[in-house]
């Protein structure tokens, strides 16, 4: 079985994750319940400490950041339309009309 590369990072991040919530909050940033998270956002994949979402509002994709207990999701970034996350944004690479 190949080596995860990413699973140290992910483990500390977690470790990270209750300090980041309280200075968010402590800066007034919006945090969402798994209540709100589902009314606004479309969830479209996780691993913790990060969920793959989608906004309702406008449709835009991006990943909020989350903890556990309490379970409170925050820090919405925009990631757009998926090239960043290796997938291509057109699947159809051949030129329109031919």
């Amino acid at each position: 079985m190949a080596e995860d590369l990413t699973e140290a990072a992910r483990r500390r991040l977690l470790l990270q994750m209750p300090a980041e919530l309280r200075r968010r909050r402590d800066a007034g940033e919006q945090l969402w319940s798994t209540e709100a998270l589902l009314r606004d956002f479309t969830v479209i994949g996780f691993v913790a400490p990060l969920v793959y979402v989608q906004r309702k509002a406008d449709g835009v994709r991006g990943t909020l950041e989350f903890t556990h207990k309490p379970r409170y999701y925050f820090g919405f970034e925009e990631v757009g339309d998926g090239t960043d996350l290796g997938r291509p944004a057109d699947p159809d690479p051949r030129p329109a009309g031919g």
